[in-house]
């Protein structure tokens, strides 16, 4: 897609695709940790899927100038986004939050550059590493 087609796709479109490409990284990843235990991968990777690991990752991403100026802009129009989805079991504002790394995601997906996610997709990794080994 061009610059211009991805700037009028819908945020929430956006982060539904992020959050499928970001998904499959951190499978990809934990499985090749744990290729004989799915039951162990799941549990391993929802630090990494969920809104509070998200959150904290696109905080860390957004304070550490990680992004491009453009990527903090769809990051945070997506964040602010009004939708009539209620998060079950997170914080709204890390619900919101994790939201707008998602649809980042999708963003630099369908712009086709796989490389930048995965860059980011790998940052987010250690940012959430890093909190729980406090």
């Amino acid at each position: 897609m061009t610059e211009k087609e991805l700037k009028t796709v819908n945020t929430t479109a956006l982060a539904y695709l992020g959050d499928a490409v970001y998904e499959v990284i951190i499978r990809e990843m934990i499985l090749k940790k744990y290729p004989q235990d799915a039951g162990r991968a799941h549990r391993y990777a929802v630090r990494y899927v969920s809104a509070e690991g998200q959150a904290a990752a696109a905080r860390a991403l957004l304070s550490e100038g990680f992004l491009t100026e453009a990527e903090e802009v769809v990051l945070k129009r997506a964040r602010n986004h009004r939708s009539m989805s209620r998060p079950q079991h997170a914080d709204p504002k890390d619900y919101k939050l994790a939201t707008g790394f998602e649809a980042l995601l999708g963003y630099l997906h369908l712009g086709g550059q796989g490389e930048r996610v995965q860059e980011i997709a790998e940052r987010a990794v250690r940012i959430i590493d890093s909190r729980h080994e406090q």
